[in-house]
């Protein structure tokens, strides 16, 4: 093997062997950070690495700073959830009401667990002996009540989805509108199919059915104020959450209100039909 040739330098590092330069600049923790820049700069001067070194990646993120920053992701998608504002305002007021109700109900003593069927007529569920003789206003109450966890966050998170999707295209009032009669509606078809036997009916699974049905409404027409780029895929979303959620409902008929969640959905579709065809603010 040839002798390396090197070219006179007025850097202190020209004698050293490219082997050696190259063994300085892979350890440059060993060494102190004057040396290691002279061997980087005697290797560019010999062009065995680039005059413009690409800028360092950055350092790996410790498991603490993993952590604050996690943290702070979290606290800041919570705020932006929870806190009524701009165009999500009343779908942070539903999802905060149906959540205080559920701990208020646990404060009061009730399992939140479990809830037992005595509680859930005392907080307001849609109790058909109750509902068809003098308490009609149960129609609504009982969107806001849950039957347990599980149920409350599937409801929460469907609400959140549909909300940030519907409130901006349909404004704050007819979202609202909406919402509260697509909820009063499945209320009513629940009633409806459970006759003569009646119902004990809790959960805000019609109203967010007919949040589906207010959207398909916006898809389909054609002065929506939804632009026509926008309506196929639109529509083919809608469609898939739909379907989706129909069939685990079916999946659990025995404890799901499968009539309350086609009435909202009806419903929802007919308030979206006719309410004033104008782009939301």
């Amino acid at each position: 093997m040839e002798p390396e040739q090197h070219t006179t330098s007025s850097e202190p590092l020209a004698r050293k062997t490219n082997a050696e330069l190259l063994y300085l600049t892979q350890n440059a923790r060993r060494y102190p950070a004057p040396l290691v820049q002279a061997a980087v700069r005697e290797l560019q001067r010999r062009e065995l690495i680039p005059a413009e070194l690409p800028a360092a990646p950055a350092p790996a993120p410790t498991p603490e700073n993993l952590g604050r920053g996690g943290l702070h992701d979290a606290r800041d998608l919570l705020r932006t959830l929870f806190w009524p504002t701009g165009s999500h305002l009343v779908t942070s007021l539903l999802l905060d009401l149906n959540l205080l109700i559920y701990l208020l109900m646990g404060l009061k003593g009730v399992n939140l667990l479990v809830p037992r069927s005595a509680d859930l007529v005392a907080w307001g569920s849609n109790f058909s002996p109750l509902t068809l003789h003098g308490q009609p206003w149960r129609l609504l109450t009982c969107c806001f009540l849950h039957g347990g966890p599980a149920h409350l966050l599937l409801n929460a998170g469907t609400l959140v989805v549909l909300g940030l999707l519907a409130e901006p295209l349909l404004g704050r009032g007819r979202f609202l509108l909406g919402y509260l009669l697509s909820g009063v509606g499945g209320s009513l078809a629940s009633l409806w199919w459970h006759m003569p036997g009646g119902v004990n009916s809790v959960g805000a699974s019609g109203a967010i059915f007919g949040l589906y049905g207010l959207l398909l409404a916006l898809s389909l027409a054609k002065n929506s104020g939804v632009s026509h780029q926008q309506r196929r895929p639109l529509f083919g979303l809608l469609l898939y959450l739909m379907l989706t959620s129909l069939l685990a409902g079916l999946e659990g008929a025995g404890n799901t209100d499968n009539a309350a969640h086609l009435g909202g959905l009806l419903t929802g579709f007919v308030v979206g039909w006719l309410l004033p065809r104008k782009a939301a603010a």
